[in-house]
């Protein structure tokens, strides 16, 4: 029948990622896969020998009932009645209990895998760069952790013991059939392979539509995520987008529907073979069996055994038919999951890191900055970055400057215990230089320098512990203030937190809300303004105390009032402290000790304020177009007092 409409049209349109549909399973996966079970292999053992004897049950009722035919109501022998009634109470108890066994040891060996997998992907992920998160679309890796890491641990609890439970069942249901009539069995029997050839060509369809399937789940998943939190919603909202986006996410979720409707119907082609199997054997041995008893060469019980049997023999042939697709989807899922963990993090700690010395703000200890001819270029998305994890169509676009480079021989020193401003003109590596600082990224060339070790030596946490960072934008996690601030220092009491907040200017207010430092701040802090933002990210600042402070345009896009309480934290913030920092306002580019100037990725212009101004090169430019503007601005826009 053909399928017409806009959503039909829409859905067969919808982007199809080759590196999805055409993947194969790589080598080496089954023995990865074993690494994760071995230490789990008393509990596995167990678990098996549970599976093992309770397929071997199989077998044991339709042997009874044929004793109990026979040689008990034809026989009119009570005695054997009784012995076989309290024999299938016994059998089924222990059944029971074989079955509480399973359960329980699948249930944890099911739960510490996915916990094994999701605690080593998390924490992959984490050590990730930067770079790899500006091109990873959460929900994909979110996807990774949740769906993927559940269908891996299928892999071992249930595709391996459904694979030797049917496997046992059907072997010890082979031996007794053929026990109690080899002609009847062997007859019966020489069907099946007809029902199994056709497996391995729908097991591949099988495959190719649940990774499909898992890639367009993640791609919604990542489309929920970004329109679901303050900024995206807004985003939509003011510029009208609800029903575009509703439109789109509809498209996506029809192709998932059309996958899920494939899959049924290929799953359905199975049930319909093991049903015509189920009626051709039972046809041959009502047929055959039926006319062995009237001739008196099989006796009545042996005929029910033999159809109980065969009954009993369809579930595992229909499941062992079915065991390519069941192991291909958990090898598919622990393939995606071993995609991340596969992904090398471009930042390493080298084994024999030193630790980089916390120094005192203020003394003679205070460490300096120095780039020694640095050149750097932002990594390709080869280096960073899965494809599968940035779009299902198209590759990310590459930066410009991961080609050129975006810093070229930049070399300078900012001196201990003084302030350094950057500033040039938007895109000309001011931030990439702050970035380097951190460890964000590593330079292709040359050395950034603190205190005299490279950066590449330092263990990445004492660097962190020297190293503090507020960003233009402060990000805030969707929690307490008191969280937020707890993240620098956790052993940080109730008066250091206050301390912190009235340094940071921001104690005046936190101290009226009805819940003060347990006031939730919202998604991203959306609750609060962006100068209270900015100094929640200060008193975060200070309550790490860092020797080194590094500030990307901290005061920018704030209000007059804004500015001039977190200026007054800042003031607080960079004393005796080493101090890089991407000037945006006038004031911190006057007070600072040194100005370099950055432009097209090289310090162009370097002095005091004063010194720069007295060039008359591109600092002096900037100062009479860009912040001797703001100043007049700002003394016309200021209130009355």
């Amino acid at each position: 029948m053909a399928m017409h409409g806009p959503g039909f049209m829409m859905a067969r349109g919808f982007r199809m990622d080759p590196n999805v549909t055409k993947q194969k399973i790589k080598p080496g996966t089954i023995r990865r896969i074993a690494r994760y079970a071995r230490p789990y292999r008393l509990q596995l053992g167990i678990f098996l020998f549970a599976t093992s004897l309770d397929a071997c049950i199989t077998v044991v009722n339709p042997l009874l009932l044929r004793q109990l035919i026979d040689n008990g109501i034809i026989a009119k022998n009570e005695a054997v009645v009784v012995a076989v009634g309290v024999t299938v109470m016994a059998v089924v108890l222990f059944d029971a209990f074989l079955g509480v066994v399973n359960r329980w040891f699948s249930s944890r060996l099911g739960e510490s895998l996915i916990y094994d997998l999701r605690t080593q992907v998390f924490d992959h992920v984490q050590r990730q760069p930067i770079a790899f998160f500006t091109r990873a679309q959460t929900g994909s890796l979110v996807s990774r952790l949740d769906g993927d890491v559940v269908g891996a641990q299928q892999a071992i609890v249930g595709t391996l013991s459904n694979v030797l439970s049917n496997v046992l069942s059907l072997t010890v249901i082979l031996v007794a059939l053929f026990y109690l009539s080899w002609q009847v069995s062997l007859i019966a029997l020489v069907l099946i392979p007809l029902f199994i050839f056709p497996v391995r060509r729908l097991g591949r369809r099988l495959q190719r539509l649940s990774r499909e399937a898992m890639q367009l789940n993640a791609e919604m998943g990542s489309m929920m995520t970004e329109r679901f939190n303050v900024a995206g919603a807004m985003l939509a909202k003011l510029f009208g987008r609800p029903r575009e986006e509703s439109r789109i996410f509809a498209a996506n979720a029809l192709k998932v529907r059309e996958i899920g409707v494939s899959r049924d119907m290929y799953g359905s082609v199975f049930m319909i073979a093991v049903t015509l199997l189920t009626g051709l054997l039972t046809a041959v041995v009502y047929g055959v069996g039926g006319t062995l008893v009237i001739r008196g060469a099989l006796q009545f019980g042996t005929l029910v055994a033999l159809a109980q049997l065969l009954t009993r023999v369809y579930g595992p042939i229909g499941s062992l038919s079915n065991v390519q697709v069941q192991v291909m989807t958990s090898l598919v899922s622990f393939d995606r999951v071993f995609e991340v963990l596969d992904l090398e993090p471009l930042i390493k700690e080298k084994p024999d890191a030193i630790t980089l010395p916390r120094m005192l703000p203020g003394t003679d200890e205070a460490p300096d900055i120095r780039f020694d001819d640095v050149s750097f270029r932002y990594p390709t998305a080869d280096e960073v970055s899965l494809a599968s994890l940035e779009s299902i169509a198209l590759k990310a676009p590459e930066r410009m400057d991961a080609a050129q480079g975006v810093l070229h021989n930049v070399s300078f020193t900012a001196p201990a215990g003084q302030l350094t401003a950057l500033v040039g003109p938007s895109g000309a590596g001011k931030t990439t230089i702050t970035q380097l600082v951190s460890r964000m990224y590593d330079p292709n060339d040359g050395a950034v320098l603190i205190g005299g070790h490279d950066l590449r030596d330092v263990t990445l946490d004492s660097l962190h512990d020297v190293v503090g960072v507020v960003t233009q934008d402060a990000h805030l996690y969707h929690d307490t203030i008191r969280a937020n601030l707890l993240y620098a220092r956790p052993s940080a009491t109730e008066a250091e937190l206050i301390e912190a907040c009235q340094s940071a200017q921001i104690w005046d207010l936190i101290s009226v809300l009805p819940d003060g430092l347990d006031t939730i701040v919202g998604d991203r802090g959306y609750r609060l303004s962006g100068g209270e933002k900015q100094r929640v990210a200060l008193a975060r600042l200070l309550l790490k105390a860092p020797s080194i402070v590094v500030l990307d345009e901290a005061t920018a896009h704030l209000d007059s009032e804004s500015e001039a309480a977190v200026q007054q934290a800042l003031t607080l913030a960079l004393r005796g402290r080493t101090s890089l920092v991407i000037a945006h306002r006038l004031s911190t580019v006057l007070n600072a000790d040194q100005i370099l100037v950055i432009e097209a990725g090289q310090v162009v212009e370097r002095g005091t304020h004063e010194d720069l101004l007295a060039v008359d090169g591109l600092y002096a430019e900037l100062y009479y177009t860009q912040f001797k503007g703001q100043e007049i601005y700002s003394e016309r826009t200021r209130p009355a007092l």
